[in-house]
């Protein structure tokens, strides 16, 4: 295989030259996840041509591995004829993620390029709901009956398994096409050859229905470790099958938006190279309002302790260490919370056993940081005069405070991904800063509290 760093180099300059054999065979032993993205950046020019000369199995595979924007720069140059044939030979799962990414007038171009028997699958796909297994699923996969033999459902496979989606997983239907079982290959390979296919069911399978969540499709394919699920309709009738590539895209997916919105932040459904400005700016800026709203409450309750803080300018000096060390002890329980739910660690039910280990957490947390904020005024007081006299009482509020914050944080973080799930919100929408400015509000009320009961007397 020739190296990465010079083959965009040789195919611009074969396609220059019109070497079509040379170019061929230079393209002869790449694979087309690896060859997809170093012709990603050619020249539109030359990527047309490219896809001109190569054979329709290879401009179809790569296709599905190539950038959006380079998919739909392509399809401008091709001729219709060229467009129709790359579109007709694409799988229909890969067909139908890349229609669903379109505007819907250049969809239904594309559609009308489409053969009727591929329009009509296209769009019996497309009809589910978005983010749905029906728009995930593809119809390519091998079914066997389980009144046949091993060697019925071997030649069967041999004779119409050459494009199928994957050999891995062979499915069992009756006659009327319902799902019965499904077999690894590898059984149907170890098992005699006269010996009945329904001898080697043993019951164990699950099955999707196409309007299913792709969260769900995503839990079962962990749940069971398999590379294919089935998808029935309401017969459980065997109409598509959904694989393991598809899920590791939705996986990516999810963790993406996921992680998007534990950063303050709406998911952007769009590469962040290739979104609009306008569009990014909008999708970050709500939440930045509504943080920002949040944080008028901290100004609010710091007003209303400025008797106080007139008293004990003192107090103000601590006042970032203990609400931050509050919104971060939150924005770490509802990480660790929201990831545990995606991975179905527990369920809503288990809230109390969650609720018992944040406290728990929360609390040893908290006395790890008061014994550090005690013991930094502690020492410091032994050089210097800036926490005056009652120093020691200084420091008895900001180590109480800091337990009682860091607990209240631990709690608000874990608990609030559930209260939103359960009220059928995604959790990740309490994002990390959303909890911080949350606790931020509380910590205060918790810290002037506990200092007008410790230095009530004294300094107030």
């Amino acid at each position: 295989m020739p190296a990465q760093s010079n083959v965009k180099q040789e195919i611009a300059a074969l396609i220059d030259r019109k070497d079509h054999a040379a170019l061929k065979k230079l393209l002869e032993p790449w694979l087309p996840a690896d060859l997809a993205p170093n012709i990603a950046e050619l020249p539109i020019g030359q990527l047309a041509a490219l896809f001109r000369v190569s054979s329709r199995e290879l401009a179809a595979a790569t296709f599905t591995y190539m950038p959006l924007d380079a998919q739909k720069r392509l399809l401008k140059l091709l001729t219709q004829d060229q467009a129709a044939a790359l579109l007709n030979a694409l799988p229909p799962d890969d067909r139908t993620a890349f229609l669903n990414e379109l505007p819907l007038d250049l969809a239904m171009q594309l559609l009308a390029m489409l053969t009727p028997d591929e329009r009509r699958v296209a769009q019996s796909l497309l009809a589910y709901p978005e983010h749905s297994v029906g728009r995930m699923m593809t119809l390519d996969f091998i079914a066997v009956r389980p009144e046949w033999s091993v060697r019925e459902a071997l030649d069967y496979i041999r004779e119409h398994g050459c494009d199928r989606e994957t050999l891995n997983i062979v499915f069992v239907t009756e006659a009327a096409g319902h799902l019965v079982d499904d077999i690894r290959v590898r059984r149907l390979l170890l098992s005699p050859l006269d010996r009945p296919i329904r001898e080697l069911l043993d019951g164990n399978y699950t099955w999707l229905a196409p309007t299913d969540d792709r969260e769900k499709a995503l839990a079962l394919f962990r749940k069971f470790d398999r590379v294919a699920l089935p998808v029935v309709d309401e017969q459980l009738k065997l109409i598509g099958i959904v694989t393991f590539d598809d899920m590791l895209d939705v996986a990516e997916a999810e963790a993406t938006e996921d992680i998007q919105k534990l950063g303050g932040s709406e998911a952007l459904d769009e590469p962040y190279t290739t979104i609009a400005l306008s569009r990014m700016v909008k999708k970050r800026a709500s939440w930045l309002v509504v943080l920002f709203l949040g944080e008028m409450l901290t100004a609010t309750a710091m007003s209303y302790f400025e008797d106080e803080i007139a008293k004990a300018v003192v107090l103000a000096l601590f006042v970032p260490l203990v609400i931050s060390s509050g919104g971060n002890a939150g924005s770490q329980a509802a990480t660790l919370v929201i990831r545990a739910l995606a991975l179905g660690e527990f369920r809503l039910r288990d809230w109390w056993r969650v609720m018992r280990r944040e406290f728990a957490a929360g609390t040893l947390l908290g006395l790890i940081l008061g014994a550090i904020g005690f013991l930094r005024i502690v020492i410091w007081a032994q050089f210097s005069t800036i926490y005056g006299e009652h120093w020691m009482l200084v420091a008895a509020t900001v180590g109480v405070s800091l337990v009682g914050i860091v607990l209240w944080g631990s709690l608000m973080g874990s608990m609030l991904p559930l209260g939103l799930k359960r009220i059928g919100f995604d959790p990740a929408t309490s994002s990390a800063p959303f909890v911080a400015t949350l606790v931020d509000v509380t910590g205060l009320i918790i810290y002037f509290t506990v200092a007008y009961a410790i230095l009530r007397g004294t300094l107030l």
